[in-house]
């Protein structure tokens, strides 16, 4: 493993290596056990997307290995000023020890990774999330001891978080069901990728989809960068909510999870979020530690 630009580059013993170490990871920084693995590195974090969990915990995270984290604006940047992405993977890699980018398209990820020389992680694109999809296997496993065999709903956008969420789960054994509207599905690749397995399913209806779910997942109708389309997609979601009629079709004991930031109202109500937001901010706290264990398995010198 080089780099982490996208779910579908992970093999199934990968995803679960850095499970187990942010699962150690986290137990460590609760126990005050000190783990200066990358003490002296450097990341260097780019931002084209507003960001709150993202910045904070690859900064916190970075601080906790020993390490130090440089926020990087796209608008200090000269590839805000039109500085071709390869050029500048090129320079920075002269300086750090890493790159984490949260940016629009996947293309500019995957450029980093061809012209740089040290590691890069892929913080969100457009296309997927794949920090957010570990920190969530993760608070599941916690939750259910286990990953194999429990069925994932997802409800709502087919965006890039139901592209990684299908991919992540897929690998690791879970049924995923998939509950979108017309128009509204995940990326052709990811759907190509799921037609391998017997036990993913996308269908119209949110109840059949949530039926017997152990884990059901939503994020926001409009993401950013899709502001202007609000109101349309108000229209085209209108139903695709998890809310008490949704959770009485799922398993008496189902988790929710949520990306955050949560529209209460709209993709879930205020009454199943609270009701569910102990897992919902463990989750945004996996975070910390997944992005932790990636950045250790991506950047730690060799021994």
């Amino acid at each position: 493993m080089k780099h982490l630009l996208k779910m579908l580059d992970l093999s199934t013993e990968e995803i679960i290596d850095i499970l187990n170490l942010a699962d150690q990871l986290k137990y460590e920084q609760k126990h005050g056990i000190p783990h200066n693995i990358l003490k002296g590195m450097t990341l260097g974090m780019i931002f084209q997307k507003a960001s709150t969990r993202t910045r904070v915990s690859f900064e916190t995270g970075m601080y906790q290995l020993g390490g130090h984290a440089l926020f990087l604006s796209s608008k200090e940047l000269q590839i805000g000023r039109g500085e071709p992405v390869q050029d500048t993977a090129r320079v920075l890699s002269r300086y750090l020890s890493g790159i984490m980018i949260r940016t629009f398209e996947q293309s500019e990820v995957e450029y980093l990774a061809e012209y740089g020389n040290i590691p890069i992680i892929n913080g969100l694109t457009d296309f997927c999330h794949p920090c957010q999809v570990l920190a969530d296997l993760q608070t599941v496993r916690e939750y259910k001891n286990k990953l194999d065999g429990l069925k994932m709903c997802y409800i709502g956008d087919g965006n890039n978080m139901a592209n990684s969420l299908t991919v992540g789960c897929l690998k690791v054994g879970m049924d995923v069901s998939l509950a979108c509207p017309e128009g509204y599905h995940p990326d052709p690749v990811v759907l190509e990728f799921a037609k391998q397995y017997n036990n993913f399913k996308l269908v119209s209806d949110p109840k059949e989809a949530a039926a017997d779910a152990d884990v059901l997942f939503t994020d926001v109708w409009a993401s950013m960068g899709q502001e202007s389309e609000a109101e349309k997609r108000k229209l085209a979601f209108k139903g695709y909510q998890i809310n008490d009629d949704i959770m009485s079709v799922a398993k008496a004991d189902a988790m929710v999870m949520h990306c955050l930031p949560a529209h209460r109202e709209e993709e879930i109500t205020a009454k199943v979020f609270e009701q569910h937001a102990a897992e919902i901010f463990d989750e945004a706290e996996n975070r910390l530690h997944a992005q932790k264990a990636v950045m250790v398995r991506l950047m730690a010198p060799e021994k």
